[in-house]
C-alpha cells in the first residue's frame, strides 16, 4: 500500500503503528502539524526503509504557531517531503485567511528551487492556493482530500499536480464527481488517519477500480529524482 497522507505522530502508539507498516511492505508518508513535532519525530523514524516524515506548519495552527516558521527553514533539508501546508478558509478558521497566507508565503519562498514532495490542505481555499503554488513555482505537489471546484481540477493537473485519494472520498457523491475527473496516472492514495473514519486504503483502490500497481507507478513517477 502507498499512503502518502497520514499522521502516525498523533495515533494512540505511532512506534508500533509505523513498525506493523513497516513489516507489511507499506510506503507511508507521515504528516506533522508543526515544524516542532516533526523536530520531535524525526530522530525515530531514519532507520526505516519504508516510513517517511514530513514536514508541516498545519494552516488551523499558522495563526499561533508563526514563530515555528524559522523552526521549519531550520529543518527544511532534512527531509524530501513537505507537509501538512496549505490554506483553510472554512467557516471556522477563515477569520485567520490573512495571517494564513502570509505564513504560507514564508514556507513557499524556503521551497522554491528546492526538490520536495508537498502534500497541502486546500480547503475553501483552493484558488487562492493553487494561485501562490504557481507564483513561487512549486512543483510535485499532491492536493490532499481535495474537495474543492471541480472546475479548477484542469488547471491543477495542467501544472503536472497529482490527488490522493482516502476511502470517505470514494463513499461520497461530490467525491467520485472529483475523482470522475483525475487521470489515473495523477491518483495517489492516503488514509488520513487518524483523523478520518474511513481510511482503508484497500477499499478506497477498491472503490474507484485503481490497482497497487497503477498507485505505485504514479508514485515512483513522482519520486523521480526526489529519492
Amino acid at each position: 500500500m502507498i499512503d502518502t497522507h497520514c499522521h502516525f505522530d498523533m495515533m494512540p502508539r505511532p512506534e508500533a503503528y509505523i513498525r506493523q507498516k513497516e513489516q507489511a511492505g507499506d510506503f507511508v508518508i507521515g504528516m506533522t502539524n508543526l515544524p516542532s513535532h516533526f523536530k520531535l519525530g524525526i530522530p525515530f523514524i531514519r532507520d526505516y526503509k519504508h516510513i517517511r516524515l514530513a514536514l508541516g506548519l498545519h494552516p488551523l495552527l499558522a495563526a499561533d504557531s508563526i514563530r515555528e516558521t524559522n523552526l521549519f527553514r531550520e529543518y527544511i533539508d532534512q527531509t524530501s517531503y513537505i507537509g501538512e501546508i496549505g490554506l483553510d478558509f472554512s467557516k471556522a478558521s477563515v477569520r485567520t485567511r490573512d495571517v494564513q497566507i502570509s505564513v504560507l508565503k514564508e514556507l513557499l519562498a524556503a521551497l522554491q528551487g528546492k526538490i520536495k514532495i508537498v502534500s497541502v490542505h486546500s480547503r475553501k481555499a483552493e484558488k487562492e492556493l493553487l494561485s501562490l503554488l504557481c507564483e513561487y513555482d512549486i512543483k510535485n505537489v499532491v492536493f490532499h482530500w481535495y474537495s474543492g471546484p471541480t472546475a479548477l481540477i484542469p488547471e491543477i493537473l495542467s501544472k503536472g499536480y497529482y490527488f490522493s485519494i482516502n476511502e470517505s472520498m470514494t463513499l461520497s457523491k461530490k467525491g467520485r464527481s472529483i475523482i470522475d475527473m483525475i487521470p489515473r496516472n495523477r491518483i495517489l492514495t492516503e488514509s488520513d488517519a487518524p483523523y478520518n473514519e474511513k481510511s482503508d486504503i484497500k477499499k478506497a483502490m477498491t472503490n474507484i477500480q485503481i490497482t497497487e500497481a497503477e498507485v505505485y507507478r504514479n508514485f515512483r513517477e513522482l519520486l523521480s529524482g526526489i529519492e
